[in-house]
C-alpha cells in the first residue's frame, strides 16, 4: 500500500481483492503455515509489508507458486507498514537474522546500506527463472542497481493518479468521443477544466480531494510538478543543492491555489477525496492502490497520471522490490528458492496488476488480460514518465526527506506560509540533508558510492 491509517480502504480494497484472485483463478486466502509443508524440501522465509488488498492479492500470488512449486515451502510474514517495517529489517540482517527474502520500496534501498545489511541479486540466476533487464523498464531497472549490483528486483512501479467520475464530466462537457477525460496540457486548462466540473457537481461535495493536510501525499503531488517543470536536486556528485525555489514557487503556488479557488475544501480535511468520489466529487488525486476501492464501490470512473500542467508529463513513482536481506553464508537450496519465488512473482504480475500497481514486468503490459483491465490500461503510459525522488540515502517512501519536507509544503498548501518562503525553507533543508550522514553505514550522499 501507498500509506498507512486507511483502515475503511484496506476493507474495501480486501473485499475487491478476494473478487480480483478468483478472476485470475487464483486461491484467494493462504496459509502461512509454520510447519514446512508436506513434501517440501525447503523453506524461504519472506517479509513484507502488504495489506488490505496488496495482502489478499500477494496471498493468492504465493499460494498460486506454492501450488506450482510443491518442493518450495514459503513462510510469509507480514509487518507493519512504513518506518517499523525498515527498522525491523534492518535490525533482523544487522544480527544475522534476516529472512530469505523480503520487499522494500526502491526509494529506501539506497539508504539501507547495500553491501552490508543487503545482498546482490545473482542475475544468472534470475535469468534462468525468465528475468531479465531487457523486459524491463530500462529506468526502473536502472534504480536497483548500486555500484554495478542489483540489489532490488522490481515487481511494479506505484503511481499518483487523478481518479474522475464519467457521469460527472460527461454531465460537464469534459469527456471525449473516447469516453476518456479530455486531455490538459497546462495549469489554466487544468483549471479551467475544474471550473466546468464543479459547476456539474452537487452540493456539499468539493470538486478535487488532494490529501492537503497529508504530508506524504503533498510531498509526492510536489516531486511531480517539480519534475514536470525540469526541476533537480543535486548534482551528479551529490555535493551541491541544484533545487530551483523560482521553480518550487511556481509549483506550491499551484497547489494552493486549488484551496484558495474554492476547489479543494479545509472542511472535508486531508483524507476525504475517494469518499468524496464515491458519493459523487468529480475528482481526487490519489495512489493507484485506491482502485479496488472505486471497483467495489461500482463506479463508472477513470484514472490518468496526474495532468502535465507544466508542459511534460510526470507522476510520482515508486516501486515495491525484492530484496535479500543480509546473512552470511548466503547461497545454496534455500537462496535459489529465493531467486525462484521472486522471479516466479515478478512474471506472474497480471494479479498484482489487478489491485491497481503496473507490473514492472513488462510483457506483462501487452497481454490480453492486462489490456482488458480498467482504468489500469488508462494510465499504463505513467511506467515511461516516473517522476521519482533522488538517488540518496535519505529519500523513500515514509523516508527522511518526505518527514522533512512533506510539513513544509503542506504549510504552502494550506496558507499558513508563503509559497515562495516555503520553497527557500525547502532548499535550507536540503542542504542540511545533503550533508547529514546515514545512521546505517555513517556516509553522507556524496560517499555513499550509490551511483548506477
Amino acid at each position: 500500500m501507498g500509506r498507512p491509517d486507511l483502515s475503511r480502504r484496506q476493507l474495501l480494497a480486501a473485499a475487491a481483492g478476494l473478487t480480483v484472485a478468483g478472476s485470475f483463478g487464483f486461491a484467494a486466502l493462504g496459509t502461512g503455515a509454520d510447519a514446512l509443508a508436506s513434501g517440501a524440501d525447503t523453506r524461504v522465509r519472506y517479509w513484507n509489508l502488504f495489506s488490505g488488498g496488496d495482502g489478499y492479492n500477494m496471498i493468492a500470488m504465493l499460494d498460486a507458486f506454492r501450488a506450482d512449486n510443491p518442493g518450495i515451502d514459503v513462510k510469509d510474514s507480514t509487518l507493519q507498514w512504513g518506518s517499523p517495517f525498515y527498522t525491523k529489517l534492518a535490525m533482523a540482517a544487522a544480527g544475522n537474522r534476516a529472512p530469505d527474502l523480503g520487499v522494500m520500496h526502491m526509494g529506501r534501498v539506497t539508504g539501507f546500506s547495500p553491501g552490508r545489511l543487503l545482498d546482490p541479486w545473482d542475475v544468472r540466476t534470475l535469468a534462468r527463472y525468465g528475468v531479465r533487464e531487457a523486459d524491463f523498464n530500462p529506468e526502473l531497472w536502472k534504480r536497483g542497481v548500486v555500484d554495478g549490483e542489483l540489489y532490488a528486483l522490481p515487481l511494479d512501479i506505484h503511481v499518483q493518479l487523478c481518479f474522475y467520475r464519467k457521469d460527472v464530466l460527461r454531465k460537464a462537457g469534459l469527456l471525449g468521443a473516447d469516453g476518456r477525460m479530455v486531455p490538459v496540457t497546462s495549469a489554466d486548462e487544468w483549471f479551467d477544466v475544474l471550473k466546468e466540473a464543479k459547476g456539474a457537481t452537487g452540493k456539499g461535495l468539493q470538486t478535487l480531494g488532494m490529501w492537503h493536510n497529508d504530508q506524504n501525499f503533498q510531498w509526492w503531488f510536489f516531486v511531480a510538478f517539480y519534475t514536470q517543470l525540469g526541476g533537480t536536486w543535486f548534482d551528479a556528485s551529490n555535493t551541491e543543492v541544484t533545487f530551483d525555489t523560482d521553480k518550487a514557487t511556481q509549483v506550491l503556488e499551484f497547489l494552493r491555489r486549488h484551496l484558495t479557488d474554492g476547489y479543494t475544501d479545509p472542511a472535508f480535511g486531508g483524507g476525504a477525496g475517494a469518499e468524496q468520489v464515491v458519493n459523487g466529487a468529480p475528482f481526487a488525486w490519489e495512489g493507484n492502490w485506491s482502485v479496488p476501492v472505486f471497483d467495489a464501490a461500482k463506479l463508472d470512473y477513470g484514472a490518468i497520471p496526474l495532468p502535465p500542467v507544466f508542459g511534460r508529463q510526470a507522476t510520482h513513482a515508486e516501486s515495491h522490490a525484492f530484496v535479500l536481506p543480509h546473512r552470511s553464508g548466503r547461497g545454496g537450496a534455500v537462496d535459489e528458492a529465493a531467486h525462484r519465488l521472486a522471479a516466479y512473482v515478478v512474471t506472474h504480475a497480471r494479479q498484482w496488476a489487478a489491485g491497481g500497481h503496473i507490473p514492472a514486468y513488462t510483457p506483462t503490459l501487452s497481454t490480453p488480460a492486462y489490456r482488458k483491465l480498467n482504468p489500469q490500461s488508462e494510465y499504463v503510459t505513467a511506467m515511461d514518465h516516473q517522476a521519482t525522488e533522488p538517488k540518496v540515502w535519505f529519500a523513500g517512501s515514509t523516508g527522511i526527506l518526505a518527514q522533512r519536507v512533506g510539513p513544509v509544503v503542506v504549510s504552502s498548501t494550506v496558507g499558513s506560509a508563503r509559497p515562495d518562503a516555503a520553497a527557500r525553507r525547502m532548499k535550507a533543508t536540503l542542504t542540511e540533508l545533503l550533508a547529514s550522514k546515514n545512521p546505517m553505514d555513517g556516509r553522507t550522499a556524496a560517499q555513499g558510492g550509490a551511483v548506477a
